[in-house]
């Protein structure tokens, strides 16, 4: 099927990274696809530059030939490295039965490659875009129980939500292997607002997740994203955040608090000194990106660091 939106070459995810983790002084979580016939070469500037936790991922089309290492070569390759971690993605369309029965299977096995990754030393799952709580659950379920029955710590599963407003993001997220509902599709687009309707749909997904999932011992995060550049869904992607960690935090079942810390005074006031109090602020055009993109990075992580680490005690 022919991709919805024209491939856009970007800069390396690593360079991207550090330029973030300067501006904000956090850590990045790096993705890395494995197909790259230079990936140890990559991984070695990787740690140069001083990222210590990477994502891998698989090419993302099975067209033209493979170079580099597979997905069980690279984990062995990041594992034998100091001071690195490495995740990789779970992908709960594969975790039903018409997806089993397409390769030739009973049952499902997502859970078994989860677990398999887990002893290869993978310290966390990311999932794609979840549009059907349905294949999540299932999922969480049988990793959870294959766990124990092999008496291993599961490791965390960040889930990711994108909120979407319009019909060729859609048609994109379906092409990239989410699975929607149809009426999940419809109900969204048919919406006055569809991005305010699709916000409201995967606020009550996570709650129909941490509804089902509760005490099975899988700790939990989420993961908010854009797979477009239209503004509304960029825009929509802050408020989605904003909802679904509470609503993370609140099925922890404790009390909880998110605190802000202010990184720069309001627009044009300087407000340290005294004697000053009313002045304008003078800022080199690059400092007020560098200061702004802080106080953004700062915020979102201590948001983030609440959401994924909140509900660990019930859970893990």
């Amino acid at each position: 099927e022919k991709r919805p939106f024209p491939f856009r070459r970007v800069m390396d995810s690593s360079t991207h990274a550090a330029l973030l983790a300067n501006l904000s002084g956090r850590e990045c979580l790096v993705y890395k696809c494995v197909a790259d016939p230079n990936f140890e070469g990559w991984l070695e500037n990787n740690k140069t530059i001083g990222h210590t936790a990477i994502n891998l991922v698989g090419r993302a089309s099975s067209e033209g030939k493979y170079e580099g290492p597979t997905i069980s070569e690279a984990m062995n390759i990041v594992e034998a490295k100091e001071d690195v971690h490495f995740g990789c993605v779970c992908i709960a369309e594969r975790h039903t039965l018409e997806a089993a029965q397409q390769r030739g299977k009973t049952y499902p096995t997502e859970h078994v490659n989860m677990v398999r990754k887990i002893k290869a030393g993978a310290k966390w799952f990311i999932s794609q875009a979840v549009y059907d709580a349905e294949p999540t659950i299932r999922l969480l379920k049988d990793y959870a129980t294959l766990c124990k029955q092999k008496c291993i710590i599961p490791s965390k599963v960040v889930l990711t939500f994108a909120p979407v407003s319009r019909k060729k993001t859609m048609t994109f997220i379906k092409w990239l292997g989410v699975r929607v509902p149809i009426e999940t599709e419809e109900l969204i687009l048919s919406a006055e607002k569809p991005i305010e309707k699709s916000i409201e749909y995967l606020c009550d997904v996570l709650r129909e997740i941490l509804s089902e999932c509760a005490g099975v011992g899988v700790p939990l995060g989420i993961s908010c994203e854009s797979v477009s550049i239209f503004k509304s869904e960029i825009d929509g992607v802050h408020e989605l955040f904003r909802r679904l960690q509470t609503i993370m935090l609140d099925s922890s079942g404790t009390p909880w608090k998110v605190q802000w810390v202010e990184v720069m005074p309001p627009a044009g006031k300087i407000g340290d000194d005294g004697d000053d109090e009313g002045a304008l602020v003078a800022l080199d055009p690059s400092e007020k990106v560098r200061t702004l993109l802080l106080g953004i990075m700062v915020g979102t992580a201590t948001v983030s660091l609440g959401v994924i680490l909140g509900g660990k005690g019930k859970r893990a």
